[in-house]
C-alpha cells in the first residue's frame, strides 16, 4: 500500500497541466479508479479484516486526493502568471477612438446639479433605500390616512412598517436629527413608486434641497430655484412663475412652472405662450423643524424637490423614460456624453 502511494504521488508531481492532474484524479478516485475498485473489494472481506484494511484505503484516498489539490492549486497559480505575463496590458498606448465610453443621462444631470449647488455650500446627502414609515411619513407630517400611505402608491415589505422609501425626504429628516444648524444639503437617489408608462417607472430618482438657518425666507428659496433653472437650461430670461399648493411637509408650499413654447408640436424651454410645471417647494412646516429637534422659533428653511430623470427628459430631448433604465448601448452611445466634456458648472 505505502509502494502504491509512492508511486502515485510520484506521477501526481510529474503532472505539468491542470488536465493531466484531473485525469489522474479520474483514473485513481473516479467511479472505476483504482482506489475506489479497492474500496468495493472490501466486501469480501470478514469484518475484522474489512475494519483494518478500510481504514488504510481511506488513509490511502485522503493522501491522495490532497496531493492531488495541492498540485492543482501550484499548476493554476503557475498558468495565472503566464497568462499575466502574457496579457499586459501597455497604459501607455492610445485608445482607439470608437472604444471610449460614455456618460449616461442621469450621471451627467447628477453631475451638473451637484457642482452647481457645490458652489454655494451644498453638500450631498444619501440614505437607504428601504426606509420605515416614520421617517417617510409621519415624521413629515402625513397623517396616517394620507393617500400616500396607501398600497397603491408606495411599496410596502413584509417586515412590518418598512418601505421603499418614496421620496428622498427622510434623508433630510435623519439629517436634521444628527446635524445642527446651518445646513445646506442635496438628497438624492433612487426613489419607488406604484405607477408605468411613457413619463413614469416604479422605480425613479428624486433630488430634494434643504436650507435650515437663521432668518431664512421664501425669497430665499425663489432665489435659489431660479437661478439654477436658468444655469441648467441655459436661458438666461427663463420665464418661471410659483402657484401656491400643499404640502403636508412645508408651508407655506408652492409649485414651480417655467417658460415653454410648444408651437409646431417641439417642446422648447424659455419664453413662450405656455408653461411646464418642474417641481414642488416651500417652507419647511414648523412641525417637521421641531420633530427632529430643530426649534422653530429660531430657525427657518426651505426645501425642494425634483425628479432629475424628468429634467435629463427636458433638457436632452428623451421622448421615454423607460429607455434610461434599459441598459441598451445602441441608446447609450446615442444619448450618451463624453466622460471629458465639463458640466460647464
Amino acid at each position: 500500500m505505502n509502494q502504491a502511494l509512492k508511486s502515485w504521488k510520484q506521477e501526481i508531481d510529474q503532472c505539468d497541466s491542470i488536465k493531466m492532474v484531473e485525469d489522474m484524479r479520474i483514473r485513481l478516485l473516479g467511479k472505476s479508479g483504482e482506489i475506489t475498485q479497492m474500496l468495493k473489494s472490501l466486501g469480501s472481506l470478514d469484518p475484522e479484516a474489512r475494519r483494518e484494511k478500510g481504514a488504510e484505503i481511506n488513509h490511502l484516498k485522503d493522501e491522495i486526493s490532497q496531493h492531488l489539490e495541492i498540485k492543482r492549486t501550484t499548476l493554476s497559480a503557475q498558468e495565472l502568471t503566464e497568462r499575466l505575463a502574457k496579457e499586459t496590458l501597455d497604459v501607455t498606448l492610445p485608445t482607439r477612438p470608437e472604444a471610449f465610453g460614455t456618460l449616461h443621462p442621469l450621471t451627467r444631470t447628477v453631475e451638473e446639479i451637484t457642482s452647481y449647488f457645490a458652489q454655494f455650500g451644498f453638500s450631498v446627502a444619501v440614505g437607504n433605500d428601504i426606509e420605515d414609515e416614520e421617517h417617510n411619513f409621519t415624521a413629515l407630517n402625513m397623517s396616517e390616512h394620507h393617500p400616500a400611505r396607501q398600497d397603491h402608491d408606495t411599496f410596502y415589505l413584509n417586515a412590518p412598517q418598512m418601505i421603499l422609501r418614496t421620496h428622498t425626504s427622510p434623508v433630510q429628516i435623519r439629517t436634521m436629527k444628527t446635524t445642527q444648524p446651518p445646513i445646506r444639503i442635496l438628497s438624492l437617489g433612487r426613489v419607488y413608486r406604484c405607477d408605468f408608462d411613457a413619463t413614469h417607472t416604479p422605480m425613479f430618482h428624486q433630488v430634494e434641497g434643504l436650507v435650515v438657518d437663521k432668518g431664512i425666507h421664501m425669497g430665499h428659496l425663489k432665489s435659489c430655484i431660479t437661478n439654477f433653472l436658468k444655469h441648467f437650461f441655459n436661458v438666461d430670461d427663463l420665464p418661471m412663475r410659483l402657484r401656491p399648493s400643499f404640502f403636508p411637509f412645508t408651508e407655506p408650499s408652492a409649485e414651480v412652472d417655467i417658460g415653454c413654447s410648444r408651437e409646431g408640436g417641439a417642446l422648447k424651454i424659455g419664453p413662450g405662450k405656455d408653461w411646464l410645471e418642474i417641481m414642488g417647494c416651500g417652507m419647511v412646516h414648523p412641525k417637521v423643524l421641531a420633530y427632529c429637534g430643530v426649534d422653530p422659533d429660531i430657525y427657518q428653511g426651505f426645501a425642494f424637490g425634483m425628479g432629475y430623470d424628468r429634467l435629463s427628459m427636458l433638457k436632452y430631448g428623451l421622448p421615454d423614460i423607460r429607455p434610461l433604465f434599459e441598459g441598451d448601448i445602441r441608446w447609450s452611445k446615442h444619448y450618451g456624453f463624453s466622460p471629458f466634456h465639463s458640466t460647464g458648472a
